[in-house]
């Protein structure tokens, strides 16, 4: 085979054209049969084969930055760059599923959040200029679908401004992000893919008008002269010339002698040049070229053959919310629902479906998605805005200063919250619930089970005059955790024995860690440790009747799939302190540091939030208060 003698991109130097097309076919077969093992994004890795074998032979990577917006479809440059062991994949100690600079020089970006890959190029551009090393280049890969992220757009804009700082900015056009790319540069871009070419158009006319006596050359000259009015009316990519952008495309992006001869020319160029490849998402392999829903963007292990998932998972969180919001839709007309390009992940193609006239897909901006749902709010409809815990941190000013302080009533739904795991640390939602605790006047739900996501979520869509939080965990949503009783707003799920006058322990459990909670009540109760198990429901604000019960206990116990740092556990202490309660608190969660890939039991061990963990600790905790009231007792009596 081919690929197991390309350890490193200058191996591809050596390859006939005949050869790298054999290359590509076994690339694709590798990645068909090895990410259906694992998992992982195999229609975005199929779609760009032939330019990224392209780009490594254009460009003498790591000298030559070549970068990749998102990273999901880096697994070719993997394979090209030296890593051709798949068989862990995205698992503990194996290949991460996005670029990784621990694994190789050759990858330069790990942040996975679409859209920022423009501006990391025209900072090394500038870097580049400023150190004087003129025989370095950079290459920057965007899909059609991150250029709907406004920080794209900031990018190009400064990159424009530079018309002598070489940049090559390859645009990845399949059409689609997770789904199908939408919006006005979705359609410019179709505009591009369905036009003939300016210059075949000006190839032909030349070679017509220099045959033509007389007037042949001078009306060809005067022709090419006005070029720019002939491009828009022959092929309109003016919009990028317009920012003084040069273009080159569209290219077959399966052509690898047609890439290879575009990135040439782009690199050669001495400003910023954008490469229009046309790809397909999938490519070469039937069952994500026939998915209409995302072309396999993401599977989880599946049978190579047929592309069908080997085993089919239990209801998920994201299937509960899925049909509470048609149930919703259904008796709310004024309810309509946001997505940042990922309609079908965050459960809302149910929606869609029911409503089509009440569903809003904002493209990757999840900023302007926001701030447009405070205008919703205010022309009185009320918006669900649906998206992955981890990206709404890219929204957190409009929440603040849009829809917080305008007091619109706007729900966030926020899917993938808490450990996430074999996505890796860019993945993760860990900050939300610390960094929205700052936001005045926001409430915050994390319920626990099924039932309480649909009562939650019910409950969110009432308010009209703030915003609402619902955050749920990645996967299967577990049995039904029934409550004991209520306490102000939040719910008992377990209760001491009624002759205990003074409990040791009063256990916090946030969202989907109950049962956990309870397992952790259950093992200190086996060490004589008397424990009352809290639900907040609404853990911002903190409940008015927490710091009431804490008192009548001997210590507080908070445990959170969010980071330690300002979480609720920081929420809470601060509400003891307020309400002068002078009781012990220990607060359990993610500590403050990025976490690698792994499972999500795996990442869950080994940061100690495991029900024998916290119970060692919390008994610990209790063992030394007993100390020190047997050294009072004692020294009273002495």
């Amino acid at each position: 085979m081919l690929l197991t003698r390309i350890k490193g991109p200058r191996d591809l130097d050596r390859l006939s054209q005949e050869e790298l097309e054999q290359l590509a076919a076994e690339i694709r077969s590798f990645l068909v049969d090895a990410v259906s093992k694992t998992g992982g994004h195999l229609g975005p890795n199929l779609g760009v084969v032939e330019l990224t074998i392209a780009l490594h032979r254009v460009f003498d990577s790591p000298k030559d930055k070549v970068l990749f917006d998102t990273g999901h479809q880096a697994y070719v440059h993997k394979l090209l760059t030296g890593r051709q062991d798949f068989a862990g994949l995205r698992t503990k100690g194996g290949l991460s599923g996005y670029p990784s600079r621990a694994e190789s020089d050759h990858d330069v970006i790990e942040n996975s959040h679409a859209s920022t890959v423009l501006g990391w190029a025209d900072g090394i551009a500038k870097a580049n200029e400023v150190l004087g090393r003129e025989d370095h280049h950079v290459a920057a890969v965007i899909g059609d679908g991150a250029l709907t992220g406004g920080m794209a757009w900031e990018a190009l804009n400064n990159i424009a401004a530079a018309k002598d700082r070489p940049l090559v900015i390859v645009v990845n056009d399949n059409e689609r992000s997770y789904g199908p790319t939408i919006g006005g540069l979705a359609n410019h871009l179709a505009t591009l893919r369905t036009t003939d070419g300016y210059e075949r158009f000006l190839a032909r006319g030349k070679d017509l008008l220099e045959r033509t006596p007389v007037v042949g050359r001078p009306l060809y000259e005067t022709l090419h002269g006005a070029k720019k009015g002939l491009k828009d009316f022959i092929a309109p990519q003016g919009m990028f010339e317009d920012l003084g952008l040069k273009y080159i495309g569209p290219i077959d992006g399966h052509d690898i002698e047609a890439l290879e001869s575009a990135l040439t020319r782009a690199k050669r160029f001495s400003g910023p040049v954008i490469v229009h490849c046309l790809t397909q998402k999938g490519r070469g392999y039937e069952p994500a070229v026939q998915d209409e829903a995302d072309r396999f963007h993401a599977v989880g292990v599946i049978h190579p053959d047929t592309g069908l998932p080997v085993s089919t998972d239990a209801a998920s969180w994201t299937s509960v919310f899925a049909d509470e919001m048609v149930r919703l839709g259904k008796e709310r007309p004024d309810i309509v629902a946001i997505t940042a390009a990922m309609l079908q992940p965050v459960g809302l193609k149910k929606f869609a479906d029911a409503f089509p006239d009440r569903i809003f897909d904002v493209g990757i901006a999840e900023q302007h998605g926001a701030t447009s749902a405070a205008g919703l709010a205010t022309g009185g409809a009320h918006p669900v805005f649906a998206v992955y815990a981890t990206f709404l941190n890219r929204a957190f000013d409009q929440v603040l200063m849009d829809v917080a302080l305008h007091k619109c009533g706007v729900t966030f739904v926020l899917d993938r919250a808490g450990v996430t795991g074999t996505d890796g640390a860019s993945h993760n939602g860990m900050w939300d619930m610390s960094i929205l605790q700052v936001v005045p006047g926001l409430r915050l739900a994390a319920p626990r089970d099924a039932e309480q996501l649909r009562a939650q979520l019910n409950e969110a869509v009432l308010v009209k005059d703030a915003p609402t939080v619902v955050r749920f965990s990645k996967g299967v949503v577990g049995p039904a955790v029934p409550a004991v009783g209520r306490i102000g707003g939040m719910d008992v799920l377990r209760a001491p024995a009624p002759e205990v006058t003074l409990p040791d322990v009063l256990l916090v459990s946030v969202g989907a860690l109950a049962p956990m909670c309870l397992e952790i009540a259950d093992l200190l109760d086996k060490q004589g440790i008397s424990t009352t198990v809290v639900d907040p429901r609404w853990v911002k604000p903190v409940d008015e009747a927490l710091a009431p019960l804490a008192e009548r206990h001997r210590v507080v116990v908070t445990v959170e799939d969010n980071s330690r740092a300002g979480g609720v556990g920081s929420a809470v202490a601060q509400a003891l302190r307020d309400a002068g309660v002078d009781v012990p608190l220990r607060d359990f969660g993610i500590p403050q540091r990025f976490l690698d890939h792994a499972s999500r039991k795996e990442v869950m061990a080994e940061i100690g939030l495991t029900a024998p963990d916290i119970a060692r600790q919390v008994t610990g905790l209790v063992a030394k208060l007993d100390g020190r009231y047997d050294s009072e007792r004692a020294a009273t009596v002495d």
